[in-house]
This record gives structure tokens, C-alpha cells and sequence, in this order.
């Protein structure tokens, strides 16, 4: 991927909807060259989808945050599914590094997100955690 096809990336994740000739105009090549990128970009699974994202997708968790997680012994695995199935948890990403695991959290009030923290942490094989409020999300 180059310049351009990041630069059409980060167009699309502000603007899924973008028009052909929008995005051409404010990338300053023609439209035949978006269609064609785009169209790579699916083809390869770069681009996997389109989705929207409506108010009341933010509403329901406006507290949100990432949590890090340190996991002891070989049970990443069994801590994943249960982290999977907390209320909280939207996603669980593995990753390398002093993490093992980042959880991403929603919930509707800081209190609740206390409260899911607490219960997480409970969690058999979870040696050690950090977490960070989302403030803000920008594309």
C-alpha cells in the first residue's frame, strides 16, 4: 500500500459514504483510480466491509476504554473466552509486548465500568492490568 491508498483509507473511515468524485477531488486523481484502488483493496481483504456507525451505537457505552492485560501461565486462551463473555467487553485483541491481551470495554457510567474492571481482574490467570479511558475517537 502507498501514500495514496492510505490516504483513501483514512477518507473512507471518515467517510464511508464518500462519492467516487468526492473522494477523487480530495485525493486530486481521477475517479477511474478510486474505483480501481478501492476495488484492489477488496479484492486483497484490505477492505473487508463497510459499516455505520449511528449515535445510538455510542449512546449505549458512552464510557468506553482499553484495558491491557498481563496473562500468566498458557491460559490466554481460556481468559479470552471469558472475556468474551462479559457485558463489557466488545472486543479482545491478542497483541505483543508487555501485553498479552487488550480488552476493549463499553459501558453506560463510569460506576459500571468500576464495577466490570472489578470483576475482570477476578478473572483466574490475569496477572496484571492497566486501563485507559477512551476521550475521544478520531479517523
Amino acid at each position: 500500500m502507498d501514500d495514496l491508498d492510505q490516504a483513501l483509507l483514512s477518507r473512507l473511515r471518515r467517510d464511508g459514504r464518500a462519492s467516487l468524485s468526492e473522494l477523487a477531488g480530495a485525493l486530486n486523481v481521477s475517479r477511474a483510480t478510486i474505483r480501481a484502488r478501492m476495488e484492489r483493496m477488496r479484492a486483497s481483504g484490505v477492505i473487508t466491509g463497510f459499516t455505520v456507525l449511528t449515535a445510538g451505537d455510542t449512546a449505549e457505552a458512552p464510557v468506553r476504554g482499553l484495558m491491557m492485560l498481563a496473562i500468566s501461565g498458557p491460559g490466554t486462551e481460556r481468559v479470552m473466552h471469558r472475556l468474551l463473555g462479559h457485558p463489557a467487553v466488545t472486543r479482545v485483541h491478542s497483541t505483543n509486548g508487555k501485553w498479552d491481551l487488550i480488552a476493549e470495554l463499553g459501558t453506560a457510567t463510569l460506576s459500571d465500568l468500576d464495577r466490570a474492571l472489578f470483576e475482570l481482574r477476578r478473572i483466574d490467570g490475569i496477572e496484571m492490568s492497566e486501563t485507559n479511558l477512551l476521550l475521544q475517537t478520531r479517523a
